[in-house]
């Protein structure tokens, strides 16, 4: 059974950082494309950040640029997003996504349930 099981997500003082995981299942990761999103409260849904499935192209959004870096474990069959300088406007729920091929460019087929993270003195 084809599976992403997020974590890492929890409550974070500005400036903070925290590291999300995703753990797949029922494939391997390093045959696909795994992209982060986040969606915020009356917001829509964004990309944060892809990676491809041999980790040679990495994408993120502007708004990350600098602060979030997209990594991959293929033995461990996880892709992780370590999010440092945290802001505020960086609280939202955060999934990962199966790509439908190797490249960011795709569609994403499969999502996670998300993890709650919280930015906040």
């Amino acid at each position: 059974q084809l599976q992403l099981v997020e974590s890492g997500g929890g409550l974070v003082q500005p400036g903070g950082s925290l590291r999300l995981s995703c753990a797949a299942s029922g494939f391997n990761v390093d045959d696909y494309a795994i992209g982060w999103f986040r969606q915020a409260p009356g917001k829509e849904r964004e990309g944060v950040a892809c990676i491809s499935n041999n980790g040679g192209n990495t994408e993120y959004a502007d708004s990350v640029k600098g602060r979030f870096t997209i990594s991959r474990d293929n033995a461990k069959n996880t892709v992780y997003l370590q999010m440092n300088s945290l802001k505020p406007e960086d609280t939202a729920v955060y999934y990962c996504a199966r790509g439908s091929i190797r490249l960011c460019t795709g569609n994403y087929n499969y999502w996670g349930q998300g993890t709650q993270v919280t930015v906040s003195s």
